[in-house]
């Protein structure tokens, strides 16, 4: 597929279903519960990582065509890194729960290992076709 190693497409696959399920699993369970209440900031973040989580599923079945969905989860780890657990880092203000999402978020680097980056630079970058 597309000059991919199956074994390629089979680690994107394995990202896609730990999107789906870790994400779906956390945001899901409470986008279904009734009780369940949010601020506008807390609303907006859980809904989002749901439909990050059910566009996942999509990943499974095209793995090339639904990398930009990786793209967008590779891009907001890293702001969020860059702007909020760095200077947390700088200013000695990491708490317990902090620390949590640090080492969640910072697990981004398994799904920047797993894309195939010849292949962006193909398709996404010079805009070969695949």
């Amino acid at each position: 597929m597309d000059g991919i190693a199956t074994w390629r497409l089979y680690l994107l696959r394995a990202v896609y279903l730990l999107m789906a399920l870790g994400a779906g699993y956390l945001n899901w369970s409470q986008i279904i519960d009734p009780t369940q209440s949010w601020s506008f900031t807390e609303g907006v973040m859980v809904t989002m990582l749901a439909a990050m989580s059910a566009l996942a599923l999509l990943g499974l079945r095209h793995p090339l065509r639904m990398l930009p969905l990786m793209f967008w989860e590779i891009a907001w780890k890293l702001i969020w890194l860059a702007r909020v657990a760095f200077p947390a880092w700088q200013n000695d203000a990491i708490t317990e729960g902090l620390a949590a999402n640090i080492f969640a978020i910072g697990l981004v680097v398994i799904v920047i290992a797993v894309v195939p980056w010849d292949y962006v630079w193909r398709v996404y970058v010079k805009g070969t076709p695949s």
